[in-house]
């Protein structure tokens, strides 16, 4: 059934009729368009380009082995042309690919800055996530990104591929393992480069937002030689060139730049400008013990004074005063994501790239291709805070947030025994409002400090480069076989360098010299900055090569043509070393994952192509993969097109398929870190508390929350995930002007990897129990994998009681499936509509039906919410999104109108406890909600145009300008979203952050 019930389809209407209306709208003269991705055609109605030298007459068609004379193959393909992606202002091969309306949650775009795939990009087709996508150039894999998504996902860098040499993109939105293996679950993208190039050619282009900033440069040449068709060899080299500028917050304004949403019925969320508790550039200090003199992490939990003092009030945007039972005192007014954060990195990429293809003999070609290409992105973040938790794997005692860092009443140039009388250099605190009045008792004079460093950059620098080589001889013998040997190896090393970190011993030394001026910042030396917080470089690669062979045969002939059978085989190997970060153990908030392994994959596969009658083709492929751990699996996959007359077309595919455990999941030596707040039980601290005996007295550490660290460790153990899915549709064509394509899609993951399901059952389990014995046997009762990994040094007052725990151990583990249906739709239409005019429409859209992950504590529905909210960074899954492009055209000139829409999403996530999607279950409550009403519960929909215009001035010159977002369209309120990213969606409302910006060019051609 397409529709599974009456609601659903009503759903449908309902859901579709926005988009109609932008649709409508865009046939208006008066509706000009903003694009920043390109509008996709389908396959069905677009012919693509030739795949091998000297074989115009047929191509290879993304999913399958064999040529052909026409892309209308079972699976739905969509085809994005250099032609279309010039018309709607596409410039790089990410905003190419995330544009396809197929494209859905875990997708990572140029405006995600945070979390581990910072300065990455990656499509995420059937919203399966990003490792659920296989990304191929000229059908060859690459090498991934050495850093995996959300610490586990592994996927293809789509910044670090040239956009100047792309002849076309194909999509195919279906399964794939079974040509294609691992990770062709949700589809398959197949980034298609120039074979052959005559002349010298290139693109120079500048552009700017309306706001002055998000500047663009860019720039290509290509230059060729040799003539294919008659001397039988061509050579062509090409550079490129691309730089787009930052875009901060506070240029955009109000929303997004402040998460005080009181104006407009929300929540207060910035607590930087009401709570003295809360750290900011200015610094705010208030007196306590400090046990240890020698050590400012020896500071008490409990203030001797609800009286909080600033160290320096003269406050750029104004002050505060707060008044309470526990915190009293006068505060500056901050706003961070308005000082500090921004909307767009400075991004700075450029390649060289180069290919030989030679003609052996009338039938043997070979070519080879090198490309390097270069991808610096630069983020800005907060400044980092004094108080952190401490390093994963660090021990308690380096938290300097619990009980909280302090600032001591002496200080000395040593930094040690400061307090003793006769210590050389010894003066009293200047940072430390309270020394002088306790110069005589330090013990109970420390200053307990709220601070961020404001004075020191913080931020990143990521530098990605791709090396890559590839290379084959293809040919044809005996008049009907075809053979093909491809090999390709390919290199992506990573360099991360890290901002504004605080080292742990220079910062403490730093507090203990009086090395820092807390006071006044400004007064801070390049080399006391560069001491506290040292730059972290941190190199990390990935490897992959492999090698392919296939040959196919025509057979026979069936009533509808002739059958075609094609085998080939596949070796495949690739390594991973993305190394930590902290691997020392020295800096704050610094990640400590890491991720590490090699395996060979060897392949074997086969494809038939049956057309049974002249109406009725078939096709069936299947492929085995054995990974060198020792694990394999059999993938395949059948279609069918039914064509009765030539104006329609049905037709469906059953696939199986699978993604491998990544390295990150897998590998032995793999870790994914992370804290989480905890609460030992009543039973645990009544072992540690001496007045009165075996009771929970208030005030005993030991009853205090800390951080505990959560280990996901690489499990060699894990399965593959499996899928199983299928697709129906038709094709339409009732007039030459008109084509139409609808497909159903249903997919099926099981065996879901997850990293430590039950990481708090096993904490409860450690603190249900008296002695480490049965407290490190209950844990590991919970589940292979789960184990104590480091605990707390032995109480010295009660030294037989449950030491405190301070890592788990947890695994990566199968478990849980999703399943998503719905619907893709396009339409094309081509009507000359006077001499040398043309009109071109194309129309694309998805709509989600369903999307549901099946757990033991019951189903998460994600369609049209913001689930699943981790996999998409928040950003969740929504149930329609599309686009349309309108092109009016002579030989000379065209005009080309280009809309996008995201439909209404709703602020739940059945993934973050609650399993309702009502709107009571939103995750952003305001005081005005009541029973029925919920004020920030639907994340508007959204459209944006943009406006492409060009001029053939002669053969040899066209000139072009665009406009995005043409109509300034504003990205809609989402207080839900990720910490990152304040009331917006970063993935589906990127344009609507950057605004109307305006691009202007030339390209030439000799």
């Amino acid at each position: 059934m397409l529709f599974h019930n009456r609601s659903t389809a009503a759903s449908l209407r309902r859901g579709a009729a926005p988009f109609a209306l932008a649709l409508g709208l865009l046939a208006s003269p008066a509706f000009a368009q903003d694009a920043q991705t390109a509008t996709p055609q389908t396959a069905d109605s677009q012919a693509a380009a030739p795949e091998a030298e000297g074989q115009e007459d047929s191509i290879v068609v993304t999913g399958s082995l064999f040529r052909r004379t026409d892309t209308e193959t079972p699976s739905p393909v969509t085809v994005l042309t250099s032609d279309s992606l010039a018309k709607a202002g596409i410039t790089t091969v990410a905003e190419a690919v995330r544009s396809i309306s197929a494209d859905g949650a875990g997708s990572i775009g140029v405006g995600f800055q945070s979390g581990f795939s910072a300065g990455g990009s990656a499509v995420s087709l059937r919203g399966l996530g990003v490792s659920s996508t296989l990304v191929l150039v000229d059908g060859l894999r690459s090498t991934n990104f050495p850093i995996s998504d959300d610490g586990h996902n592994a996927y293809v860098d789509l910044n670090s591929i040239p956009f100047s040499l792309i002849d076309r993109v194909e999509v195919l939105k279906d399964g794939a393992s079974s040509t294609y293996g691992a990770d062709a679950i949700g589809g398959v993208v197949n980034l298609i480069l120039k074979k052959q190039f005559n002349g010298i050619a290139g693109t120079v282009e500048g552009g700017v937002s309306e706001k002055g900033d998000a500047g663009r440069q860019r720039v290509n040449l290509t230059a060729g030689f040799g003539d294919y068709d008659t001397q039988g060899w061509n050579v062509y080299l090409n550079g490129e060139y691309q730089q787009d500028g930052r875009v901060s917050n506070h240029s955009r304004g109000f929303p997004y730049n402040n998460r005080d949403l009181t104006s407009i019925g929300g929540n207060d969320n910035n607590l930087t400008d009401n709570s003295l508790t809360t750290a900011t550039p200015n610094a705010v200090v208030v007196r306590v013990n400090q046990t240890n003199l020698n050590n400012p992490l020896a500071g008490s939990a409990t203030a001797l004074s609800t009286q909080f003092q600033s160290l320096n009030l003269n406050c750029s945007f104004g002050t505060y005063t707060q008044t309470s039972s526990a915190v009293n005192g006068t505060g500056c007014r901050h706003n961070l994501e308005d000082e500090y954060f921004q909307l767009a990195p400075l991004q700075r990429k450029w390649s060289v790239n180069g290919r030989v293809s030679v003609r052996l003999s009338d039938d043997i070609e070979a070519y080879i291709t090198g490309s390097y290409s270069n991808s610096y992105v630069s983020i800005l973040n907060a400044p980092r805070a004094l108080r952190n938790t401490q390093p994963y794997g660090g021990a308690p005692a380096l938290a300097s947030s619990n009980p909280g860092i302090v600032l001591p009443v002496w200080i000395c140039p040593s930094g040690v025994n400061c307090a003793t009388v006769g210590t050389a250099g010894r003066t009293l605190n200047p940072n430390n409002p309270y020394a002088a009045a306790n110069a005589l008792t330090p013990n109970i004079g420390a200053a307990r400090i709220y601070y961020l460093f404001g004075d020191i950059k913080a931020g990143s620098d990521r530098t990605n480069e791709v090396y890559r080589v590839a290379g084959g001889l293809h040919g044809s013998f005996g008049g009907d076989w075809n053979w093909k040997v491809d090999a390709v190896y390919a290199r992506d090393n990573l360099e991360i360098v890290q901002h504004g970190y605080l080292n742990i011993a220079n910062t403490l030394n730093a507090i203990n010299t009086g090395a820092y001026n807390f006071v006044n910042p400004s007064l801070n030396s390049a080399a006391v900055r560069n001491f506290i917080a040292p730059d972290k470089i941190t190199p990390s690669f990935s490897e992959m090569y492999s090698l392919d062979a296939s040959v196919t045969k025509q057979l026979f002939d069936l009533p509808g043509g002739p059958l075609m059978v094609a085998v080939g085989g596949q070796v495949r190997h690739e390594e991973l070393e993305n190394n930590n970060q902290n691997a020392a153990l020295d800096t704050y908030s610094l990640t400590t994952s890491s991720a590490f392994g090699k395996h060979t994959v060897s392949a074997g596969y086969f494809e038939i192509q049956a057309p049974i009658l002249d109406v009725l083709e078939v096709n069936a492929s299947g492929r085995y993969d054995h990974y060198s751990e020792g694990f394999g699996r059999f993938s395949p996959k059948i279609g069918a097109k039914f064509t009765p007359i030539q104006q329609f077309a049905v037709r469906g595919t059953y696939s199986q398929g699978f993604r491998a455990p990544t390295f990150a999941e897998s590998g032995p030596r793999s870790q994914y870190a992370g804290f989480v707040t905890t609460t030992p039980s009543t039973l645990f601290c009544a072992q540690h508390s001496p007045n009165p005996p075996g009771t929970c007295a208030a005030g005993n550490p030991y009853n205090a929350q800390y951080s505990v660290g959560r280990g996901f460790v690489g499990n060699p153990d894990l399965k593959p995930e499996t899928s199983r899915s299928f697709t129906a549709g038709a094709i339409f064509e009732p007039f030459k002007w008109l084509s139409m394509t609808v497909d159903y899609y249903n997919v099926k993951k099981s065996n879901l990897i997850a990293n430590g399901p039950r990481a708090g059952d096993a904490i409860a389990a450690y603190y249900g129990q008296t002695t480490l014995a049965a407290a490190t046997a209950a844990v590991a009762a919970v589940g292979p994998g789960y184990s104590v990994n480091t605990i707390d040094a032995v109480d010295p007052l009660f030294p037989n009681a449950l030491p405190r725990l301070l890592i788990i151990n947890a695994p990566f583990v199968n478990v849980n499936n999703d399943l998503t249906t719905g619907l893709d739709f396009s339409a094309t239409v081509r009507a000359p509509l006077s001499d040398g005019l043309r009109l071109t429409s194309r129309v694309e859209a998805t709509h989600v039906m369903l999307y549901n992950r099946h757990t033991a504590n019951g189903v998460q529905r994600f369609a049209g919410t913001l689930g699943p909210y981790d996999l998409s960074s928040g950003n969740g899954t929504p149930s329609w999104r599309g686009n349309w492009q309108t092109t009016l055209e002579t030989d000379d000139f065209s005009l080309s109108a280009t809309a996008y829409y995201v439909g209404k999403i709703k602020a739940v996530a059945t993934d973050q406890g609650n399993i309702s999607t009502d709107c009571s279950a939103s995750l952003y409550k305001v005081p005005t909600d009541g029973p029925g009403f919920t004020k920030f519960c639907y994340v508007k929909s959204f459209i944006t145009v943009d406006l492409n215009g060009s001029i053939k001035v002669n053969d040899s010159f066209t000139f072009f300008a665009n406009v995005g977002n043409l109509l300034n369209a504003r990205a809609p309120i989402a207080p839900a979203s990720y910490a990152s990213s304040p009331n917006f969606l970063t993935t589906w409302h990127y344009a609507g952050l950057i605004g109307r910006m305006f691009k202007a060019g030339a390209s030439f051609k000799f």
